[in-house]
């Protein structure tokens, strides 16, 4: 799938809130202006990768043991063994044969479960650690490590396979995606660290995910093969990945420190509830929503993100709003089923960000349309791409349904706090914004102008109100040449932050 992050052109288990407010702590740039990693834990984060819980020290009643002495022992053994089996990994680092494609094949309804101590380990050599399309397959307290998956594809559930639990692993120093992930698929209290890629990639190769819950996780360190750097523009790096998952809820994890997004949804995802998380010291936006549809964001931390990729942005002269969350051609569309038909973003802190929420539709990214980086994908309203066309696009319905719509998107009851001393800028670090680029490409395009940027502005229902700002902020509407100060911004004609506060600093 190709991405277009940037302006190309020019019901679960209850509710983990957390009930952090935080104290304020009262561009021109310098390099080295990087959070420190390795951080303490916010108070209500995952702490997860420090202490990971301890797994059984005796066999389960019934469990078949793997003994890490014998090489290959767990496939064997699982392939041996009749679906439903449970496995117990005694202490030790267990490992397959010596071929790229030697893997553990479960059979449905598996169970892994390691002893303390228990690793297994791809010795750079395996590719895959559990593939297959076996259904309802549990991994628990076991450490996966040292597997190299090509670029795109995962080594724990490497085939997407449904109904899998992966709880209290940890999966780190893997190449590719640590984690794939499947229909109802529930990751849970993991420590997905340090993976070349992605912490977790939610992809499933000609199918889409429902009822995915992610949940206690810590999610750190990962793409450390900067894919970025290596395959430019190819929006294929940071914490988590989801693409076209129907139904997700994220919530209660710590994810810090990755190079690139914490958390990036791209492409026809819908009916996400993104709560109670710390999401902090990523090197790009601590979330990024794109191309995809109605979004609960709420309750949660989020702080010193984007610092890396927003100031690299700034330094070479680029005056784009790149916020530390970025909704990108996404909104609120009632036609299309969920727990709501909006955006929601309220109840969160933002906290020394490199600049704060951005609002952002490219004029020419539509169906059919070569500036389309998720190319060869539609809207989820239109399912004959071929319709997207002339003359029928620039008539009801398909005008509408063959363009993502940034719309009916709710900011409010949010907490914008910012010292530029702390995030070491001067400038270009300190916007919000709602724009739209002037549409130009293709020649047959019905988007040409300012009919984008008018519509996302003053058409389409977003709002934002009843915010608090600490700190300079700076607001661009329509088009990233027009900048505000706070009157302007909830002057006419924009009329936004209706019942917010602006403070200079906190307490006066």
């Amino acid at each position: 799938m190709g991405i277009g992050r940037r302006h190309r052109a020019s019901p679960a288990a209850p509710l983990v809130l957390l009930a952090l407010l935080l104290a304020a702590t009262g561009c021109e740039s310098t390099p080295d202006a990087r959070p420190a990693p390795g951080a303490a834990a916010p108070k209500s984060a995952a702490r997860v990768c420090a202490a990971p819980a301890a797994g059984p020290a005796t066999a389960p009643a019934g469990a078949v043991t793997v003994d890490p002495a014998v090489t290959g022992d767990l496939a064997v053994k699982t392939r041996n063994s009749p679906p439903r089996t449970t496995f117990w990994l005694r202490p030790g680092t267990h490992t397959l044969p010596a071929d790229r494609f030697a893997q553990v094949v479960p059979k449905e309804g598996n169970s892994y479960l390691g002893a303390p101590g228990a690793v297994l380990d791809g010795r750079r050599t395996n590719q895959y650690a559990f593939g297959g399309a076996a259904p309802d397959v549990t991994i628990r307290h076991l450490t996966v490590q040292g597997f190299v998956a090509p670029h795109d594809e995962g080594v724990v559930n490497h085939d997407s396979a449904d109904g899998w639990v992966v709880e209290h692993a940890t999966i780190q120093h893997n190449s590719g995606a640590g984690l794939m992930a499947g229909a109802r698929q529930r990751v849970r209290a993991n420590c997905l660290r340090a993976n070349g890629q992605y912490g977790m990639n939610a992809y499933k190769a000609g199918g889409t995910i429902t009822g995915l819950v992610v949940e206690g996780n810590e999610i750190t360190g990962n793409n450390t093969d900067d894919w970025e750097r290596r395959r430019p523009g190819c929006g294929c790096t940071g914490g988590v990945k989801f693409w076209a998952v129907d139904g997700a809820d994220i919530r209660g994890n710590w994810v810090h420190d990755n190079r690139g997004a914490g958390l990036w949804a791209d492409t026809n995802n819908n009916d996400f509830r993104i709560e109670g998380n710390v999401l902090e010291s990523n090197d790009g936006a601590a979330l990024i929503y794109e191309t995809s549809y109605n979004a609960v964001i709420r309750a949660n931390t989020i702080r010193r993100n984007n610092w890396v990729e927003g100031r690299r942005y700034a330094d070479r002269g680029d005056t784009f709003p790149f916020g530390t969350v970025y909704v990108s051609e996404s909104g609120g569309e009632p036609r299309i089923r969920a727990r709501t038909d909006r955006i929601e973003i309220h109840r969160n802190v933002l906290e020394n960000n490199w600049s704060g929420i951005t609002l952002w539709e490219n004029a020419d990214r539509f169906c059919n349309s070569p500036a389309n980086t998720s190319s060869g994908h539609c809207t989820l309203l239109v399912k004959d791409t071929a319709r997207c066309a002339q003359p029928a696009i620039a008539g009801p319905p398909l005008y509408d349904d063959c363009r993502w719509k940034t719309q009916r998107v709710d900011v409010h009851g949010n907490r914008f706090v910012l010292d530029k001393s702390v995030v070491h800028c001067t400038v270009k670090c300190d916007r919000m914004a709602v724009l739209a680029n002037y549409g130009t490409y293709p020649d047959w395009s019905p988007y040409q102008g300012e009919r984008v940027a008018e519509a996302i502005t003053r058409e389409q229902d977003n709002r934002f109100f009843d915010n608090d700002y600490v700190g300079p902020w700076t607001f661009v509407a329509h088009d990233p040449s027009r900048m505000l100060d706070p009157g302007q911004w909830q002057g006419t004609p924009y009329q936004q932050d209706a019942g917010s506060t602006f403070r200079a600093r906190d307490g006066g």
